[in-house]
């Protein structure tokens, strides 16, 4: 099965002109191969959670279902930003709260919505219970060798390690201790936020 998955994804990623530049994909959008957007979010977690999860594509309208999944997870490729490509898996309670948010923003996007708009439809909703905060602790993987994120203290996206990320909603920098070598926050003080942690040898 291992044997199999890993020359699936050789092969998606062949089928971009990734595997003959060995360089990782820049960014994806809906004209992306739906079979690289498959492999990509596959590699966010170990294959035993990936393998059984519902796999979500980006297509002309958002996020559609590529695979239905019996496990709770849900693997797509995220995007901060439309030039960001960031493959993440969801638990279940990620799958029914953060991940609805998240794919408003790409159904935004397809309409050419500016980010600037989006953002604060994003927090209206949040704020109209539209949108849920994560109600319990959980896990999202992101385990990724793909992952390019943007830096906000460089100003610029960037490759960045496999990771995992637990839901922390309203958590401040000022909660986990407000210095160097605290935990970091991805959105702190929003509904959205999450914890990153990096395992060892990362």
């Amino acid at each position: 099965m291992l044997v199999m998955r890993t020359a699936a994804l050789l092969l998606a990623l062949a089928a971009a002109g990734f595997a003959q530049t060995k360089k990782m994909p820049e960014r994806v959008d809906a004209s992306t191969p739906r079979e690289v957007q498959i492999a990509l979010a596959e590699s966010a977690a170990p294959k035993e959670v990936s393998g059984a999860a519902t796999i979500l594509v980006l297509g002309k309208k958002g996020y559609e279902v590529a695979r239905k999944g019996a496990n709770g997870f849900t693997c797509m490729v995220l995007r901060q930003r439309p030039d960001t490509l960031e493959p993440e898996c969801y638990d279940a309670e990620g799958s029914a709260t953060t991940l609805k948010a998240d794919m408003f923003v790409e159904e935004q996007r397809a309409k050419d919505v500016s980010e600037a708009d989006i953002a604060k439809q994003v927090e209206t909703g949040y704020k109209s219970k539209r949108f849920l905060a994560p109600r319990r602790p959980g896990i999202v993987y992101m385990m990724s060798r793909y992952n390019r994120v943007f830096d906000p203290s460089q100003g610029k996206v960037i490759s960045f390690p496999g990771h995992l990320m637990f839901y922390a909603p309203y958590l401040t920098a000022k909660d986990v201790g407000d210095g160097k070598g605290a935990p970091y926050l991805t959105s702190p003080g929003k509904p959205d936020n999450l914890m990153v942690v990096v395992p060892a040898g990362h």
